[in-house]
């Protein structure tokens, strides 16, 4: 499975692909395994999204996680500033991140 990321132009902050928009939630992300590199050409041009690219990931609970630690901290914001982090829409989100 591959999820794609990238950073929102106005906020910087870290988006995922749902199929027909841009998420803050990860688990909005959807599977764009063979249509990743087409996806990020037009939305970077489309000057959407900045920097996008496609990440691994695997289902758990029927929810897109990211496989490597990078994108997974990424998923939630900063770890030394618990204040600053992202407020998941599921409760139970941060016990995979590490």
């Amino acid at each position: 499975m591959r999820l794609l990321t990238g950073n929102d132009l106005k906020t910087g902050a870290v988006t995922w692909w749902t199929g027909s928009d841009w998420s803050i939630h990860v688990e909005d992300a959807v599977d764009v395994t063979g249509s990743e590199d087409e996806t990020a050409r037009r939305e970077e041009a489309a000057r959407r999204v900045n920097a996008p690219y496609a990440i691994d990931a695997e289902m758990q609970d029927g929810v897109p996680r990211p496989t490597h630690i990078k994108e997974r901290v990424r998923t939630l914001g900063p770890t030394v500033r618990p204040d600053l982090t992202l407020k998941p829409a599921e409760p139970d989100l941060g016990n995979w991140v590490i």
